[in-house]
């Protein structure tokens, strides 16, 4: 049998094995967290983590090479088990404000400085959290390791994806100008423009450009505070605070940050309260200079259900718009993605046809790659245009066909002439009514989404509303060739 000792060695020359096959940033987010539970299981080795998520990811992505490591340094072990335990200790860091009352001295570990993201949390649940390291340890609930708090959801703060980095983003027209004020707002330093709005479509890259930020203050500002979280967290956040009646620890720890980052701003629609918090969290954060970062699927004056007051903030900074991507920025992702997955022979026909087939988005993209690669590796078959095709028949049908009500909305503001924002409101003047009524019968016609569907899409509507809508322009086009052509020829841009 192996004694502790060896086991301890044993799984440092793990580690240091991984680190090098895996590179600093992942090994920092996943593997570093891990440590050896005590007492040991015969043949067996199991490793503490902090969070299910956590467990859930590595058993997934790094179990069988853990596995073939540990029996090289070890040959007893015959397998590697995984056990959720979250940490005890964190590091604090002199220079980031510590709230007295989320405090407890006894809890705080002296070990060196942490450059990573953590999370902890204070007495009534709410967490406090910095790009620099520690800033409070709990009396009451556990505090989560440094590294931990990069791959799990909790604590103020969201997870960071490591894949997301300035270096795996790819540039072109369509995205440049959000790239730009991105890289500059990672410098660390003070931007002339605040806050900044990124704005776009679906698996354009908002998310990634957000987390490439995070990932990018953390190597040049890392005495930082930055919190990065989705609109729907911060509103969760604010609600606990509510319900704890801990309101004051919820603005000290939002307002006291450097750079604040808000992803999909968009869900906070709606909800009163909460945006009241996020104005004055805004406004205290821009006035004493603190860089904030929003993203959005829309522009600020096309956010519906978002108070005039904050629209108008939000557009006071730099707006970046991040447009659907062209046929070269598709292909040069789909190159970059063929590096990153090593030794894996795609043809470039393959990937030209894949760029000019699948249109919709990012995600979509690299997920039609992947499904390609893994059926050739599973069948043995040659990678070819006509294999793409079979495999991935459902996906190259939806994509021949697919137009998004947003994009059907936008044309058809610009072909008649109004605002966005006036074909989602409640005005029923004719000069709006009768494009939004145009609009819904296209959504019907070039989308497979439902009744309700596309009348929430159209500020909240009624499902009766868009079947009005419908009736009333299938009868005008019956009646009035000139009106029939203009929704003929909306129609051929929308498929174009």
């Amino acid at each position: 049998m192996v004694n502790n000792q060896q086991y301890e060695t044993a799984w440092t020359a793990v580690k240091k094995r991984l680190r090098l096959e895996l590179g600093d940033n992942t090994f920092q987010s996943w593997i570093r967290p891990l440590s050896l539970v005590e007492p040991r299981l015969p043949d067996t080795v199991v490793l503490a983590v902090p969070t299910t998520f956590m467990r859930d990811y590595v058993r997934s992505h790094f179990a069988d090479r853990l596995t073939a490591l540990w029996r090289t340094e070890a040959p007893d072990v015959a397998m590697v088990e995984f056990q959720v335990a979250p940490r005890q200790s964190a590091t604090p860091i002199a220079s980031a404000p510590v709230s007295a009352s989320s405090v407890s001295a006894s809890s705080v570990s002296a070990a060196a400085p942490l450059a990573a993201p953590v999370a902890t949390y204070a007495p009534q649940g709410m967490p406090t959290y910095a790009a620099g390291g520690a800033v409070a340890a709990a009396a009451v609930a556990p505090v989560v390791s440094a590294q931990a708090a990069l791959v799990q959801d909790v604590g103020v703060g969201a997870p960071l994806d490591p894949r997301f980095t300035f270096d795996n983003f790819v540039v072109g027209k369509s995205n440049e100008l959000a790239h730009a004020a991105a890289r500059r707002v990672a410098e660390g330093e003070a931007v002339k423009f605040n806050p900044l709005f990124l704005y776009g479509g679906v698996g354009l890259g908002k998310t990634h450009l957000m987390h490439a930020i995070a990932w990018a203050l953390r190597e040049n500002a890392p005495h930082k505070k930055v919190i990065y979280l989705s609109a729907e967290k911060f509103m969760y956040q604010f609600i606990r605070a509510l319900r704890f009646k801990d309101t004051m620890a919820f603005k000290e720890q939002f307002r006291s940050v450097d750079i604040l980052m808000i992803d999909d701003v968009q869900f906070i629609s709606g909800k009163d309260s909460t945006q009241e918090e996020f104005f004055h969290t805004f406004n205290a954060l821009v006035d004493h200079n603190r860089q904030v970062i929003i993203s959005a699927d829309r522009s600020p004056t096309d956010l519906e259900g978002i108070e005039e007051r904050i629209r108008s903030r939000l557009g006071w900074g730099l707006v970046a718009d991040i447009h659907p991507t062209d046929y070269e920025l598709r292909l040069g992702i789909l190159e970059q993605k063929v590096e990153s997955l090593g030794a894996i022979d795609v043809p470039r026909r393959v990937l030209e046809f894949l760029a000019a087939r699948i249109t919709s988005n990012v995600r979509e993209l690299e997920g039609a790659l992947n499904r390609v690669v893994a059926y050739a590796e599973l069948v043995g078959r040659p990678i070819s245009i006509e294999m793409a095709q079979e495999v991935l028949q459902d996906l190259l049908r939806a994509n021949d066909r697919r137009v998004t009500i947003e994009e059907i909305q936008r044309k058809v503001a610009e072909f008649y002439g109004v605002r966005l924002n006036d074909l989602l409101s409640a005005r029923r003047a004719r000069v709006v009514a009768r494009p939004r009524q145009v609009a819904m019968y296209l959504a019907k016609q070039l989308t497979s989404r439902s009744l309700p569907e596309i009348g929430r899409k159209f500020g909240g509507r009624d499902h009766t509303t868009v079947i009005h809508a419908v009736r009333k322009i299938e009868e005008l086009c019956a009646g009035d060739s000139t009106f029939l052509e203009d929704i003929e020829s909306l129609r051929r841009m929308l498929e174009a």
